[in-house]
């Protein structure tokens, strides 16, 4: 358990992408916001990638809408799909928002957003 989580609280893997090309990847901040988000730390979680924070809350309304609807033996599948495009899409936004700001940092500003 020991080594679990030294290996947990380390660094983790280097994006091959990063290294090759000097810039971040969409995923690059990715497991550094999964685990400050696991110990609490929503806004390092946020600053560091912010589609774990929220996946985090949909996945939270996804299961709250389904417990709720759970009983209905008529669910509304199209209203449900529509919800699910949307969030899709918000989210495809969000790492490609993500992705442009730090390497437009990195490269407009010289400003590394990820240390």
């Amino acid at each position: 358990m020991i080594r679990l989580w030294k290996w947990w609280s380390g660094q983790g893997y280097p994006c091959l992408f990063r290294r090759i090309t000097g810039w971040y990847c969409p995923g690059c901040g990715g497991t550094r916001a999964v685990k400050y988000l696991l110990e609490g730390s929503i806004i390092k979680s946020l600053r560091c990638h912010p589609l774990i924070v929220y996946m985090a809350v949909i996945m939270g309304a996804e299961a709250v809408r389904y417990l709720l609807s759970a009983g209905k033996a008529d669910r509304d599948r199209e209203k449900y799909f529509s919800y699910y495009q949307a969030e899709v899409l918000a989210g495809a936004g969000l790492i490609l928002a993500n992705w442009f700001v730090k390497n437009w940092a990195l490269a407009v500003m010289g400003v590394d957003l990820m240390p």
